[in-house]
């Protein structure tokens, strides 16, 4: 029953934004992050901490900004994610996405080891699952599935609406390699707290954060080349897509290479967070006190 009170309200709004025009309905989901700012408090006090530890020069006035501006895209991406599947074809991958770097992906896949593409909750992130199956490459996302099957379910048809597979995150190791043998694009958010075996405290914005280690482990062992790709949203609403150059893992398996090599993977992830800080998910609890003692 209460799976169903949740969907509900949830089924209406997605109902409701699917009709609108793109327009009307990104400022719709602009207006609904404005108010999920004034009903969640302790979002809004969890996103100030972690902006003010992670730039402690920012005025009050600044943060009070970056967190408005935050709250608004999320509310836009939300949108966004409702609708995905109304992108359809060159003529929308022309029209609302502007890719650069290509050439760095396309170098990857040449090894013949497939490609990690390393991403985070940064910008429009379930961009990728339009445009990189309309470029012609064959696409999984690693995601954890929904606490709400019927959200969850929904969520799934917009992700492989133009032809993206999805790889529970829950069985991720063994799915990634393989889509991984197939030379195909494997998409990863590394951008959230994981603590427990297969984690390292790595540094994040000078901090440290519980980060899986598979994704290291995996890639250093089988040299599976590493590319950082975000999609970051535009003044006009349309979104701009680069991928960084490839990266291969060097040295062993030890404790301390896995932990310089999560580290890198942490900094570039910060990286494409200071390209727009607004755009990142700061009201996620990524540094947690077990972390800090």
């Amino acid at each position: 029953m209460l799976k169903w009170l949740e969907y509900i309200p949830f089924i209406c709004i997605a109902s409701l934004v699917r009709i609108l025009p793109r327009a009307l309905a990104l400022n719709f989901g602009k207006r609904l992050g404005q108010l999920a700012q004034h009903l969640q408090s302790r979002r809004v006090s969890i996103s100030r901490d972690n902006l003010q530890k992670a730039f402690p020069e920012m005025s009050h006035e600044e943060v009070s900004k970056t967190i408005s501006s935050m709250f608004k895209h999320l509310g836009m991406s939300f949108i966004d994610m409702l609708r995905v599947d109304k992108y359809s074809g060159q003529k929308d991958l022309d029209r609302y996405f502007e890719t650069s770097g290509e050439e760095n992906l396309a170098e990857a896949l040449e090894l013949g080891r497939g490609c990690i593409i390393l991403t985070a909750h940064l910008g429009f992130w379930e961009a990728g699952s339009f445009f990189l199956p309309t470029l012609g490459y064959n696409t999984e996302v690693v995601a954890k599935p929904m606490r709400n099957p019927k959200v969850d379910a929904y969520f799934s048809r917009m992700r492989e609406s133009n032809g993206n597979q999805i790889i529970n995150s829950k069985k991720g190791a063994r799915g990634i390699l393989r889509s991984l043998q197939k030379n195909h694009v494997v998409c990863i958010l590394l951008d959230q707290h994981l603590k427990g075996k297969g984690s390292v405290a790595a540094p994040f914005f000078g901090r440290p954060a519980h980060t899986t280690t598979i994704i290291t482990q995996m890639a250093t062992r089988h040299q599976i080349p590493i590319v950082a790709a975000f999609s970051y949203r535009q003044p006009d609403s349309t979104y701009q897509c680069h991928f960084e150059k490839m990266l291969l893992l060097e040295g062993d398996l030890s404790e301390e290479n896995i932990l310089a090599n999560t580290t890198l993977l942490n900094q570039l992830i910060e990286a494409g967070i200071r390209q727009d800080i607004s755009q990142w998910f700061w009201l996620h609890r990524r540094w947690r006190p077990c972390c800090e003692e």
